[in-house]
């Protein structure tokens, strides 16, 4: 994993060899993004049973491996997804050899990483439609690359925007405590040489009054089944932002981060961070000792304020709960 922590001014790759080894890394943020984090957690557990002794007592060791990797991070339905997925790969061939079982999970551990960076890429071409040529477009947090197994969801849209001819001026919020958008967002853009205006989360008020910001595009850690989204804190603002001055504001996320369990967007769990994000950047200290400092990571954009949820399915838009279940009537007639 590239250690996204100390993006932009270091780009060093860790290795992880152990299931405790990558739940760590995806707690401490090493890896984030709902895609990416489901991606390792499926890496993680077809390592937990690569390092297994024997098969003695099977069940028991695929619970323990389970839980390591589920007690990570809350809010990320990927990161549940993929478990899920997995479970179904160790009940079909816990009843054979060890080996084939620790062949079956990381085959399908791959395959879920190769379907991703596919699946981002049909999001892409669904998405880039609601950019115009000459366009800009805001995006809060990263759902690029960085975010996925590869290609990004919300920067999908506009690579597949910048890849299809247009000319796209991308606007990104820095995005506090932990700052995506100014370390990994703007970073990517810059490797891409993809426009981009780097602004601070208070800023977008001010660009989309003067009519600079023309589009929004975020991406989801999990989207309750009335399309109702929790992304990276602040996006409810610009959400509230964008409807006051009449800019269409879009989710982009694939059919795994919805989850149809979870009804509205009050049931979904907001994961609460250190203090320190907030206190402290880089070991410096910002806030007197002592502060009482809330930090929660995500927050919950309401439906009515979501133009549209880009799926690898095409578009959903109100009413979600029957344009959401229609596209995965549509995958599930697919598979």
């Amino acid at each position: 994993m590239i250690d996204q922590r100390l993006l932009p001014t270091e780009e060093r790759y860790n290795t992880y060899t152990t299931a405790e080894g990558v739940a760590e890394a995806i707690k401490t943020m090493v890896i984030r993004g709902a895609p990416a984090i489901g991606v390792a957690a499926a890496m993680g557990l077809a390592l937990g049973v690569r390092n297994l002794a024997s098969d003695d007592n099977l069940e028991e060791d695929w619970k323990t491996i389970c839980e390591v990797i589920r007690s990570t991070r809350p809010t990320a339905r990927n990161l549940f997804w993929a478990i899920e997925r997995m479970q179904g790969v160790f009940e079909q061939h816990q009843q054979g050899t060890l080996e084939e079982l620790r062949k079956a999970l990381s085959d399908e551990a791959v395959q879920m990483h190769r379907q991703d960076i596919e699946i981002n890429r049909r999001i892409g071409q669904w998405g880039h439609q609601v950019l115009s040529d000459n366009s800009s477009v805001l995006t809060h947090c990263n759902a690029g690359a960085l975010a996925t197994a590869g290609y990004g969801t919300a920067l999908g849209v506009i690579r597949a925007a910048v890849e299809g001819g247009k000319q796209i001026q991308v606007f990104a919020d820095e995005t506090r405590p932990f700052l995506q958008g100014s370390r990994l967002t703007a970073w990517e853009m810059v490797q891409e040489h993809i426009p981009c205006t780097l602004i601070t989360d208070n800023m977008a008020g001010h660009f989309m009054k003067a009519g600079q910001i023309h589009t929004v595009v975020v991406g989801a850690d999990r989207i309750a089944r009335n399309g109702d989204a929790a992304n990276k804190i602040g996006t409810y603002t610009v959400a509230v932002l964008a409807k006051e001055h009449g800019i269409p504001f879009y989710v982009a996320a694939p059919l795994s981060t919805i989850d149809l369990a979870t009804p509205t967007g009050d049931e979904i769990p907001i994961e609460q961070r250190d203090p320190s994000e907030v206190t402290e950047m880089k070991g410096h200290v910002l806030a007197p000792l002592g502060t009482t400092v809330a930090n929660p990571a995500f927050d919950v954009t309401p439906n009515r304020l979501i133009a549209g949820i880009i799926t690898e399915e095409g578009i959903a838009r109100f009413p979600f709960e029957e344009s959401i279940q229609a596209q995965f009537d549509q995958a599930a007639g697919r598979t």
